[in-house]
């Protein structure tokens, strides 16, 4: 059943856009669960096959209700639910749904920013409908994508994305909220810190060890320990606890990779050293990955020996975005150098196979991360 959270939204101001984030509602599961009745109603998880070290992609609600969730190793979701129905992933179907859903999007506005197979940003400040209210536009596209695709999808409604996406969750499945500009601080004075675009569990735990359990918490805490918890990303957490969000939405991205070195003064000989200087380089490509919404699936180290010998390693696995996950995979490419036999003038981290945090075609990925 669809449910509605709604601000009193007012037409839109000169300066005020108009952001969408909608995501389809446990997305394979749906498709899978749509095109085979017998599916219909019990607890599904698209993914490997437990005896093969498989990890859930999708979940249908029904399934959630035991606790199987997106990632989870398929063996402990048949220990969650030992009547889960298992379905290998059928990612031609899916692509062909979610071009149904991309094709409405774009009818609409050609601002449409793809996160994943199943979920966008859309900026409908100004579109084809003529409608002044983002609520309207979202309520129309939620009807259109269920006669289209007889599946539902969640809505969020805000003046920037990191706001769109948080309400888009708030009333899943089937939801509509509405973030209005008048009533952005009463709706950030409810959320914990770990809606923060780019804090998981790990980085949460570590903000709640200094203190900071609300968002609004962010805004005062001292920087210096905000830093120790969350490194460079101390400075845009803090504009997002204030509900500050200009990044727009964008219809494609056409860098490919993002990276960044430091040549050594004095050549480097201490490994403990060099693993601090990757980590402190993985930070400011984690940084740049957040503003821009984008995951990679390549983490890239270039070593640079005193003799200007170059070499580069390269760890390619699940998508991510956070600092300590890419920081584990340049550490761990460290070792596979001669580091540890060399002096090295120079060092640097960079992310390739940027996009959308979309999982692999392989069902069977073991997720990095926290």
């Amino acid at each position: 059943m669809a449910s509605e959270q709604q601000d009193a939204e007012a037409a839109p101001g000169p300066d005020i856009r108009r952001i969408l984030h909608i995501d389809m509602d446990a997305f394979y599961a749906s498709v899978e669960q749509r095109d085979n009745p017998e599916l219909r109603g019990q607890p599904v998880a698209v993914g490997g096959r437990p005896e093969g070290r498989g990890v859930v992609a999708a979940a249908s609600y029904e399934a959630r209700a035991f606790g199987v969730r997106s990632a989870m190793p398929m063996a402990r979701a048949m220990r969650l639910c030992p009547s889960l129905v298992v379905v290998r992933p059928n990612f031609t179907r899916y692509r062909d749904v979610s071009n149904q859903v991309f094709d409405l999007f774009r009818e609409v506005t050609p601002l449409v920013e793809p996160l994943s197979l199943d979920e966008a940003y859309l900026d409908v400040t100004e579109n084809t409908w003529q409608e002044a209210l983002g609520m309207r536009v979202a309520r129309r596209l939620k009807q259109e994508i269920l006669g289209r695709t007889q599946l539902t999808a969640s809505a969020g409604v805000a003046p920037n994305k990191f706001l769109a996406k948080i309400a888009s969750g708030w009333q899943k499945p089937d939801g509509l909220t509405v973030i209005a500009p008048g009533r952005v601080e009463q709706f950030l004075q409810a959320l914990d810190v770990d809606a923060l675009w780019g804090v998981g569990p790990v980085t949460a735990r570590k903000l709640r060890a200094c203190g900071i359990a609300k968002l609004v918490d962010v805004r005062r805490a001292d920087m210096d320990q905000l830093r120790s918890a969350v490194g460079s990303h101390a400075d845009w957490i803090r504009q997002l606890a204030h509900g500050i969000d200009p990044r727009p939405v964008v219809e494609s991205r056409e860098r490919k990779s993002a990276g960044s070195e430091r040549t050594f003064a004095e050549d480097l000989t201490d490994v403990a050293r060099m693993r601090q200087v990757l980590v402190d380089l993985a930070s400011g490509v984690a940084d740049w990955l957040v503003r821009h919404g984008v995951w990679t699936r390549t983490v890239t180290i270039k070593v640079r020996y005193d003799d200007f010998t170059t070499v580069t390693r390269s760890a390619t696995g699940a998508p991510v975005q956070s600092h300590e996950d890419i920081a584990q995979r340049a550490v761990a490419l460290l070792e596979k150098t001669d580091a540890h036999t060399r002096a090295v003038r120079l060092l640097g981290v960079s992310a390739h196979g940027l996009g959308p945090r979309e999982p692999p075609l392989d069902p069977n990925w073991l997720p990095f991360g926290e």
